[in-house]
């Protein structure tokens, strides 16, 4: 399994050559630092954990520092561990976001939006009553259950609150990978706000990957000035003034 960390940044749009338009978002990939190995002798599972976004030695603990300090790095603000990681790494060794390659379906896990305290309707997806005659019974949870518990049951969809959940979309596909600029271009939408932290890991039900989409680029042209020398500037402008003089000269004798 491969992955790595990265910060959604938003969504955009990409044409691919025959025409079709891709929703993509478009995830920051900073080098990820290599700052703990595990070892099946050592720990019981192999692993390495990664590290990204610099933090300053001010805000960070002894420990942190100690910690960053074996991987030859500084203080790192985000930390993950993934386990059975494919290919082997060193304390130190830096993943860029050429890991991945266009056409492999990965799975994006982020934290989701906040919504504070919300109903049933929006939290739920619930159906309103009517809201017209007489109806008392409008946006409320509904019932709690029979009679014969008499307390609520246990999973009942009340109000609440509603967002900040570790949540997981699955089989989405990479458009494109710049590891110059260091951003990944996947297709769709993923959980959570913008600058959010994501993980992107290789897809666990689609093993395989599609054919890479041919996408346009669009590139700005410059435009070079000819250098005329200074004699060619004469020619020209003793040229444009004889033409002038012979049109004028023209426009009189039809005058008279």
């Amino acid at each position: 399994m491969k992955g790595i960390l990265g910060r959604k940044v938003g969504m955009t749009q990409v044409f691919t050559k025959d025409g079709k338009l891709v929703p993509v978002t478009v995830v920051s990939v900073e080098p990820n630092v290599v700052t703990q190995v595990k070892t099946t002798e050592t720990d019981g599972y192999n692993a390495i954990q990664l590290a990204t976004v610099d933090k300053k030695a001010k805000n960070a603990t002894k420990a942190s520092i100690g910690h960053a300090k074996k991987a030859n790095t500084t203080p790192k603000r985000y930390l993950k561990e993934i386990r059975d990681y494919e290919g082997t790494y060193n304390l130190g060794d830096t993943i860029s976001a050429d890991v991945f390659t266009a056409g492999e379906y990965v799975d994006v896990t982020g934290t989701s939006k906040g919504h504070g305290t919300q109903g049933v309707i929006k939290r739920w997806n619930q159906s309103r009553g009517p809201m017209a005659h007489g109806s008392r019974y409008h946006r409320r949870p509904g019932s709690m259950g029979t009679m014969l518990p008499m307390h609520v049951l246990k999973g009942k969809k009340l109000p609440g609150h509603m967002g900040v959940e570790t949540t997981t979309i699955q089989n989405l596909e990479i458009i494109e990978v710049n590891a110059a600029e260091n951003y990944i271009l996947v297709s769709g939408n993923i959980p959570g706000a913008k600058q959010s932290l994501v993980l992107i890991r290789t897809a666990v039900k689609k093993n395989g990957s599609a054919e890479p989409k041919e996408i346009l680029k669009y590139v700005e042209e410059t435009v070079v000035d000819e250098v005329v020398e200074s004699e060619t500037v004469e020619e020209v402008v003793e040229e444009t003034a004889e033409t002038t003089e012979a049109a004028t000269e023209e426009n009189q004798g039809e005058s008279k």
